[in-house]
């Protein structure tokens, strides 16, 4: 099944089946001539100033799952983690290239190409890490996405003491910027309509998180922050997805967020023990339209909860919403506001972190919390532990 993504899509998508891998947009209208400006990401919230950095890695091992004109797998990697450092240049959103390709690939008109790299972001480029023995926490987009679609939540959890990594998944983005400068467009784009698409993309990106944890140590600097031992994943749509795939592979990970993503890996009739938690719209109340989740559900044998949040769509817990006004796009009727559906991802992703990495309790994992009405834990028949 495909989601098609409208004129609205720098906004939100509108999810018309439970597929977690959305498909490119089958028409598009240009934005009003109205916009407001280039879009503020929130500030983050956590104690630390933030710094990021890039990263090029290539797995000689494998070819490439989408270009078969290449006999390695090359990854653009970014790194968000706490810094000493308030001030300096702050990181681009995207690069001219990558606001370019990205309008285009999402059939977005009637706005310069490099208006996505005004965004105003809070991290500081390539800062000098600080800390010792940090959690660490892999970010994987949604399909046709850019890993920068879920900056804000990287920069706020860089500022509670986490180092993130995030990738873009080479020929799965409209956008990916390769070590020699050119961009990688969305190869994987032509084939979501092929039998078996969706286990394709998960397994291929639970190999690109494993390659990464490896080539951490030897490629960035300041590894030496990182506490081996407490890792976990969150991603969003399919990389929401990819978190099972990942972590059946990969024993290193010790728990995972699905947030909005139809799952397509199966568990094992053994079950999955580690820590793992759904964040969703009401797509995926118990009983509605995204069964795998229910399915899945059965199957998590460990600590496990399932969080709907009303009035949120696919893009909610992600910046996309954020963009809209920027360029031009008025928000949906309907939809929590943008920087409260961020606000509410940023909340219940750091408090399961900080429950499952750091060992702090956190009371609005357990029951409803006065702060986020919004979010609602599964009816208690499905949510019990």
């Amino acid at each position: 099944m495909r989601q098609i993504l409208a004129a609205v899509a720098v906004v939100v998508v509108l999810a018309v089946s439970a597929c977690s891998a959305p498909a490119q947009p089958r028409s598009a209208a240009g934005p009003s001539p109205t916009p407001t400006g280039p879009a503020v990401l929130p500030a983050p919230t956590g104690d630390h100033p933030v710094g990021t950095t890039i990263l090029h890695v290539t797995d000689e091992s494998r070819p490439d799952p989408w270009n078969l004109d290449v006999d390695a797998r090359e990854l653009k990697v970014t790194l968000w983690y706490p810094t000493e450092q308030k001030d300096g240049e702050r990181a681009p959103y995207m690069t001219p290239k990558e606001s370019e390709f990205f309008l285009k690939g999402s059939e977005i008109a009637g706005m310069p190409y490099d208006s996505l790299t005004k965004t105003r972001t809070n991290a500081i480029k390539d800062a000098e890490p600080a800390g010792e023995k940090l959690p660490l926490v892999v970010l994987s987009p949604g399909f046709t996405k850019p890993l920068s679609s879920l900056t804000s939540l990287a920069e706020d959890l860089a500022s509670r003491g986490y180092v993130v990594v995030g990738i873009d998944h080479t020929y799965e983005s409209h956008a990916t910027t390769l070590s020699d400068g050119r961009v990688a467009e969305c190869i994987a784009c032509d084939a979501d309509t092929d039998p078996g698409f969706g286990p394709r993309v998960v397994q291929g990106r639970a190999a690109d998180v494993s390659f990464v944890l490896d080539q951490l140590p030897a490629k960035w600097d300041g590894s030496g922050l990182i506490d081996r031992s407490r890792i976990a994943m969150v991603g969003q749509s399919i990389g929401g997805a990819s978190s099972i795939a990942a972590m059946l592979e990969d024993s290193r990970i010790r728990a995972g967020i699905d947030m909005n993503g139809s799952t397509y890996t199966r568990i094992p009739k053994s079950g999955l023990s580690r820590p793992f938690m759904f964040i969703g719209s009401e797509q995926h109340v118990p009983g509605g339209d995204a069964a795998s989740w229910e399915r899945d559900w059965k199957l998590l044998t460990g600590w496990k909860r399932w969080m709907v949040v009303t009035d949120t769509d696919h893009q909610s817990f992600t910046d996309i919403p954020l963009l809209g006004p920027s360029l031009g796009i008025e928000p949906v009727y309907g939809v929590l506001p943008a920087a409260r559906g961020v606000e509410i991802a940023r909340a219940y992703v750091a408090a399961f972190l900080d429950q499952h990495l750091k060992s702090q309790p956190q009371p609005i994992l357990d029951k409803p919390s006065s702060s986020y009405p919004e979010a609602k834990l599964c009816p208690e028949a499905c949510a019990k532990s």
